[in-house]
């Protein structure tokens, strides 16, 4: 068994703006397992709000290796508890091995990634298409290169109810509103009443994860869902979210994976809770990996490689919205020539 990894930089159709910073090329690492026959592709993305930079990514990377080098036999569950002994500190990096692993795993076996845990062909939720925070000309612009039938509306702004009113004149599409804590309780209150009208669907993280009391009123008195993000980044912050949030947003990268994704689904399913699983600007190496838990959800947020001018892989792929698997095992990534 070896383990390898390498840094890329994706560039990205658009800046992508949401309430906290800018992006135009987005850092990621790839790591790859491989036993010199079978290949299993992961992916981590260097993001400053999680402290995931590349010097931390290597150094997790590099203490993961002696571990991961002596692991050909092991179950993926039985991998993710010995790594997270190593990098506890370091989700992001966890994520990536973790995936590579995964996949490896199913190549070796013959068997597609998302066999484990449902059919060959599940039936899956359409994936949405992310409006980032940009002059109202340029969002309605990004509607009408990119038809979907949701999209998920970054907002944040003091004209943020402009925005989405400006957006509803040229399409009659599902809108899910993300806030990225950027409201009080009581805009949240007030703002669901208006975007309710405006076919919203949900409202992602309105409020900073550490607002517990605002976020209580909130579900007491929202007309729309409400779907933490912020709040919602380790197993351990399931049993919290379940009594302030209506539902979670799961993301492989805050949470080590998805030997742990899996585990908070089915507490996640036991707590009554809605369940939506989102990722990152990355490529379509983790997108794979992502789109493999799917049909054990209630939505999905898995348009991070549809915002980049070039990738880095092939993999699934996305027709209006429908996930496209890729006729292949494991998670059916291909890296392009480098």
């Amino acid at each position: 068994m070896k383990i390898t990894f390498q840094f890329f930089d994706l560039p990205l159709q658009h800046p992508f703006t949401i309430s906290r910073y800018t992006v135009n090329i987005q850092k990621t690492v790839i790591v790859c397992i491989s036993d010199g026959i079978h290949f299993g592709y992961g992916e981590a993305t260097a993001n400053p709000y999680y402290h995931s930079t590349q010097e931390r990514l290597t150094a997790s990377l590099l203490k993961a290796k002696p571990i991961v080098d002596a692991s050909s036999e092991m179950h993926p569950s039985e991998l993710w508890q010995q790594l997270s002994k190593i990098i506890s500190d370091d989700y992001f990096a966890l994520c990536a091995v973790d995936i590579a692993y995964w996949d490896f795993y199913a190549r070796k076996n013959q068997k597609t990634l998302r066999s484990y845990w449902s059919e060959e062909n599940p039936k899956t939720p359409l994936t949405s298409y992310t409006i980032a925070i940009d002059s109202l000309a340029m969002m309605q612009q990004k509607i009408i290169e990119k038809p979907w039938p949701i999209y998920k509306i970054k907002l944040g702004m003091p004209n943020d109810i402009e925005i989405v009113k400006h957006l509803r004149e040229i399409t009659d599409a599902v809108f899910r509103i993300d806030a990225n804590c950027a409201w009080t309780a009581e805009q949240t209150i007030v703002n669901a009443k208006i975007l309710k009208e405006l076919n919203v669907e949900f409202i992602e993280q309105p409020l900073k994860a550490e607002d517990i009391e605002g976020m209580k009123l909130v579900k007491q008195q929202s007309i729309l869902p409400i779907i933490a993000d912020e709040s919602c980044q380790r197993e351990e912050d399931v049993e919290s979210c379940s009594e302030i949030f209506h539902g979670i947003n799961i993301k492989l990268m805050k949470c080590g994976g998805i030997t742990p994704a899996l585990r908070m689904i089915e507490n996640a399913r036991s707590k009554g809770l809605l369940l939506m699983a989102g990722c990152m600007t990355e490529s379509t190496v983790g997108i794979s990996g992502l789109s493999q838990i799917a049909s054990l959800l209630d939505y999905l947020d898995a348009d991070g490689a549809l915002l980049l001018s070039s990738d880095i892989a092939d993999g699934v792929r996305f027709d209006y919205g429908e996930i496209n698997y890729a006729k292949a095992f494991g998670t059916g990534v291909k890296m392009h020539q480098q």
